[in-house]
């Protein structure tokens, strides 16, 4: 048998082993990197399992910033930064065994929230810091920044006089049973605006569903000298174009106008917005000015017409007003080339020049007189035309200004 002096010797060695390494294992826990060691150990990547199964997330601040709208296909990028604050106990540890509050782990380590935004097409969440600080009741803070891409039909019949609001729909997880809720703090629009595209406000909205809403105003300056001043100046160049004669001139000067409209459509059509639910006046205003433009050449070309021929149908100056003008039908040249030749038989040589000059001046005061009939009957027609275009140009612009004061279309964002 085994002595019993030996036996205690060997406990004896046992106890002190055993009271050195609980020491040695005190010593090396007075550390903050013990301390977050013995934590990552515990491997505790599942959300807190509270008794309700309820977590409350609290977003302390929220930083919102545009980044850039495209008109074309109703899309608004943004970014946002997000400082979360929950309470995991299972992080938590007591002041009388360490004497420090806060430590720093790993977010790959331990369970974060993981934010949406449920109306997004695109999104890329980025931690701020690869660390999160954890205090030692087991709060959390972490900071996240999301890049986001959300479809957003705001209302551009007014382009580029638009003020609308878009949502983004800011949430986490949402269950029967088991969820995550959200408490939001301040909302701060930072950054400077990006493009034609300002942010007016952003500000939390919804009662049972919660969402930013954010308020977007297009700066019009850029379109109006590029796309709505070009227009008008072209408008006011037709409208005083009715000074010049009535032949090739007038004519000349307002097909080089239909042209370059219709070039500065074609060059210019990518700045302007796509059409959708509320498409822009803007589309109904080169509609208008490329229809009046060509219908004020037609007319010009139809009053040519008639400075020159006396009426502004053809047939009737071939029947009625060539019996009239000699000079404007063929029929008129031979019958006075016969009558000259019979006068000039019957009378003497002396009588027939005299009669031939006399013939002369008289058609030639005749053809006077009826050039300046046609060309009066013309201006007449021409004057009531330049009124009538007048007054035509001025109602449009107060119409197109009332219906930028309407609200003619709405849309509805919220259907996601």
């Amino acid at each position: 048998m085994i002595p019993t002096k030996k036996i205690l010797k060997s406990l004896f060695i046992l106890s002190v082993l055993i009271v050195l390494a609980l020491a040695g294992s005190t010593t090396d826990c007075d550390s903050r990197r013990c301390l977050a060691n013995t934590l990552i150990t515990e491997k505790l990547f599942s959300p807190p399992q509270t008794s309700g199964c309820l977590i409350i997330v609290n977003l302390t601040s929220i930083q919102y910033q545009t980044i850039a709208f495209d008109t074309q296909t109703s899309q608004f990028s943004s970014r946002i930064k997000v400082n979360l604050e929950w309470t995991d106990p299972a992080l938590a540890w007591t002041n009388t065994k360490y004497n420090f509050t806060e430590i720093i782990l790993p977010i790959d380590k331990i369970w974060t929230p993981n934010l949406i935004v449920e109306n997004a097409v695109n999104m890329l969440v980025k931690p701020v810091y690869n660390d999160a600080v954890v205090k030692s009741d087991g709060t959390v803070n972490y900071a996240i920044i999301m890049y986001i891409t959300v479809v957003c039909a705001l209302n551009l019949f007014t382009f580029p006089f638009v003020t609308d609001a878009c949502p983004v729909a800011l949430n986490g997880w949402n269950q029967s049973s088991c969820a995550m809720k959200l408490l939001y703090g301040s909302i701060i629009p930072v950054g400077p605006d990006q493009g034609q595209w300002q942010t007016d406000s952003v500000d939390l909205r919804g009662d049972d569903f919660n969402y930013l809403n954010i308020t977007l105003s297009n700066n019009p300056f850029t379109v109006m000298v590029s796309l709505v001043l070009p227009t008008a100046l072209i408008m006011v160049a037709d409208l005083v174009s009715f000074a010049l004669p009535l032949d090739g001139e007038r004519n000349a000067f307002k097909i080089k106008l239909v042209f370059s409209f219709t070039m500065f459509l074609l060059m210019l059509s990518k700045q302007l917005p796509g059409a959708g639910p509320c498409s822009p006046l803007l589309y109904y205003h080169f509609c208008f000015c490329l229809l009046v433009l060509v219908v004020s050449l037609l007319i010009s070309m139809k009053l040519t017409w008639m400075a020159k021929n006396g009426s502004m149908w053809q047939h009737c100056v071939q029947k009625v007003c060539g019996s009239r003008t000699p000079k404007d039908g063929q029929d008129g040249r031979i019958k006075d080339s016969i009558w000259d030749i019979t006068n000039a038989i019957e009378l003497t040589t002396a009588e027939m020049s005299v009669q031939k000059i006399s013939n002369f001046v008289q058609k030639m005061d005749k053809e006077a007189r009826e050039q300046k009939r046609r060309h009066n009957y013309a201006k007449s027609w021409d004057r009531i035309c330049f009124y009538a275009y007048l007054i035509l140009d001025i109602i449009y612009s107060f119409s197109v200004l009332g219906l930028t004061k309407s609200e003619y279309c709405k849309t509805n964002n919220l259907d996601f």
